[in-house]
């Protein structure tokens, strides 16, 4: 046996390794552009929601979890933007052994629904800090996206094989 074979535990011997090594707000930013008018308005405001994830690899077994959540409030009534909220929430996630598939859903998944309480709790005071009433985001199922996602890669390999 040689010696590198013997200083280097056997991959089943490794176990899976995830901690949380940094939580954080990357991004925040307000925009009330009818303000101060429109808190006279009483009409009641649709609010429309975009939901994005991204994971970066920043170097061996570390990866950046980025969840981006934008909400705008606007009358429909009267075609007005109440307000727009954009917020990053992000963590540094210590990813280590895990076999590929696992650890693509560990960061599609796990991580985000790690960071999601976070970013609902931000959204919710940015919109209480900018004079409005509260936003209460639902909760979201991470897993039944990322099979969304998977899903719809999917049929994009297929439709892109049957075509050539």
């Amino acid at each position: 046996m040689s010696e590198e074979a013997a200083a280097a535990p056997a991959p089943e011997q490794q176990q899976p390794l995830f901690n949380i090594e940094k939580m954080y707000v990357k991004d925040l930013s307000l925009e009330s552009p009818n303000a101060p008018s429109i808190f006279l308005e009483r009409e009641t405001p649709t609010i429309d929601l975009q939901l994005h994830t991204l994971s970066t690899p920043m170097e061996e077994g570390l990866f950046e979890v980025t969840v981006t959540v934008t909400v705008t409030a606007k009358l429909p009534e009267k075609d007005k933007v109440m307000f727009l909220i954009e917020a990053k929430q992000a963590g540094i996630f210590q990813v280590r052994n895990f076999p590929p598939g696992e650890l693509e859903s560990v960061l599609a998944v796990v991580c985000p629904n790690i960071l999601y309480p976070y970013l609902r709790e931000v959204v919710s005071n940015m919109a209480i800090h900018a004079g409005f009433n509260p936003v209460f985001l639902n909760p979201i199922n991470f897993e039944a996206l990322y099979q969304q996602q998977k899903q719809q890669q999917a049929q994009a390999q297929a439709a892109t094989t049957t075509q050539h």
